[in-house]
């Protein structure tokens, strides 16, 4: 029997920091409206992780 195989990341660390870039723009587009809350906790969650 052989072992699974590990998977891969599906983001590098480039990719988190573009991601965070991206969602800061859009962060800042949608700051007076409800789900800004949402993107802000994604923002920050991004920067965690990259």
């Amino acid at each position: 029997m052989t072992e699974p195989q590990r998977s891969r990341a599906v983001f590098s660390t480039e990719d988190f920091r573009l991601l965070r870039e991206a969602v800061g723009t859009h962060l800042a587009k949608v700051k007076d409206q409800p789900e800004s809350t949402k993107y802000a906790n994604l923002y920050h969650r991004l920067g965690r992780v990259g």
